[in-house]
């Protein structure tokens, strides 16, 4: 039987390649980079371990899933601890709001900020879990290949309100503007723009009020690292340093091999890509295969933004920050119009502080801190020249974080590093730069999307932040699970049996 060609370790490429092998298909994957993760690389600098992308965990179900399929335990290879609070949000006004899981205590804290408020929240997380009920629960894992999927559930987003960006709904229910941008600023964590952001993007903040928020220990690279051990166990090739340079297609227009830029072929009965649809579509398939729909959803997707990220590690430690910190400047729409629209590096800026060390002292030497530094940046169609600008905009972030939260930090800091909208076109090949593929607007959800199963080419695939239902770990984990909707069962007599569990790999043997 023909193998199943992945292309990209991503998250997303990697829970296909383990869905697809439970399936009974041979499995290769093919990856670009040296190693295996894609956004959720990890950085190793100095004794330091950065994460270099996702570090929030939620809906941790859809990783126990993958190794249940295979017949396995996840317990067995990572190991997983709630965050509490989710996260921290600081106003430039002083104050602050710890947003946690138990609701008692959450009511407690709006209260402290906005006791008005306290019941206009009530009625914000019913209808949140009334959006996650029907935009999570029941469309999550469904593919939209026609236009008539999308149009059998627009009663119900219009019951729900999803004509609502997530700001006005948000402010349909809050009257406090520091409340109001801390249960709007989800979207974000996918590339959204609250201002912008369809209503049903509201599923997230019942996702972690159901799920919680997770930390894996050692970093989100050791669940990575958990899901490479699962794919060799199950007999799953991973070939790196293997940029993909065509997916050949036969002229039936089915997909029958995938070729890399240094001229091995590999024969394929189905492609799936990791890799951003548009540079899927535009650098690895033959202009003659695809479609003139296509060619204009190419042309003319509006990507996410972009992020510039900052990886540093102090010779002293902070105990008294949170593991998740959202540092608000002082604006707020008017910043992501300057990063959406305006397409502009502004003054002032909005963060996101990671902290591991306050959960794991593994990532950094003994008496360290870990930490990294996350600002929204425009995508490349802004012009900027990140390397002419990246050290000054490092340098202005530390100088902010050490004014606002943590004294004394420039000069404690031993080493240090820092990725830009360049990483993400250049190595992780993302157009525009974008941190997240097409932003998550009404009209590049769902059926808008890019597919899940190619329209113009049988055999090929997508997985990941690009396609359906989009960004996020849960995101591009449940872009895994729609292929089982869409990819054909192998018959019976070609399936390859997927081994069977042996004491001797399991983590705790």
């Amino acid at each position: 039987m023909d193998q199943v060609v992945v292309i990209g370790t991503g998250v997303g490429g990697l829970a296909a390649a383990i869905r697809m092998r439970c399936m009974g298909y041979p499995v290769t994957v093919l990856e670009a980079l040296p190693d295996a993760g894609g956004r959720a690389r990890v950085f190793e600098q100095d004794g330091f371990s950065f994460d270099a992308g996702p570090t929030v965990i939620t809906a941790p179900y859809l990783f126990e899933e993958l190794f249940a399929l295979a017949g396995r335990d996840w317990r067995d290879y990572y190991e997983l601890v709630p965050v509490d609070p989710f996260y921290r949000i600081m106003y430039p006004d002083g104050s602050q709001f710890d947003y946690v899981g138990d609701e008692e205590r959450l009511l407690n804290n709006i209260r402290d900020l906005s006791p008005e408020d306290v019941d206009g929240y009530l009625k914000l997380a019913e209808h949140s879990k009334r959006i996650f009920d029907i935009g999570y629960t029941e469309l999550a894992d469904i593919p939209f290949d026609t236009v008539w999927d999308m149009m059998k559930v627009v009663p119900d987003m219009m019951k729900l309100q999803n004509y609502r960006t997530v700001y006005g709904l948000v402010s349909k229910y809050i009257k406090d503007e520091r409340l109001r941008q801390a249960f709007s600023f989800q979207p974000l964590l996918i590339g959204g723009n609250p201002f912008r952001a369809t209503s049903i993007y509201m599923l997230i903040h019942w996702l972690e009020r159901k799920w919680g928020v997770h930390y894996a220990i050692g970093g989100t690279t050791s669940i990575v690292h958990a899901l490479l051990q699962l794919m060799d166990e199950l007999g799953i090739e991973v070939h790196f340093n293997s940029a993909v340079d065509e997916i050949e297609v036969g002229t039936d227009g089915k997909v029958q091999a995938v070729r890399t830029e240094d001229g091995r072929r590999y024969d394929a009965q189905m492609v799936i890509s990791n890799a951003d649809p548009s540079m899927t579509y535009a650098r690895m398939v033959d202009p003659k295969h695809r479609k003139k729909h296509t060619n204009r959803k190419v042309d003319r997707v509006q990507n996410s933004m972009s992020l510039f990220v900052g990886y540093f590690g102090a010779d002293r430690v902070w105990e008294d920050q949170a593991h998740h910190t959202i540092v608000l400047g002082p604006r707020y729409k008017e910043l992501l119009d300057d990063i959406f629209d305006n397409k502009v590096l502004a003054d002032d800026f909005s963060l996101y502080l990671h902290a591991p060390t306050r959960t794991d002292s593994s990532v950094a030497p003994d008496g360290h801190e870990n930490m990294y530094v996350l600002s929204p940046v425009p995508n490349n169609l802004s012009g900027l020249d990140w390397e002419d600008i990246q050290d000054e905009y490092f340098d202005r972030i530390l100088t902010a974080l050490e004014e606002r939260m943590l004294p004394g930090l420039k000069g404690s800091i031993v080493t240090k590093k820092c990725i830009t909208p360049d990483y993400f076109e250049n190595e992780l090949r993302s157009a525009d730069g974008a941190a997240f593929g097409p932003e998550p607007i009404l009209q590049q959800s769902a059926w808008f999307r890019f597919h899940n199963r190619s329209e113009d080419i049988d055999g090929l695939y997508f997985v990941g932040a690009g396609t359906h239902p989009g960004a996020g770990l849960p995101g591009v984990l449940c872009t895994a699970k729609v292929l089982e909707r869409v990819v054909p069962q192998p018959n019976a007599s070609d399936k390859v049996p997927v081994p069977e569990v042996k004491k001797n790999l399991r983590k705790s043997a």
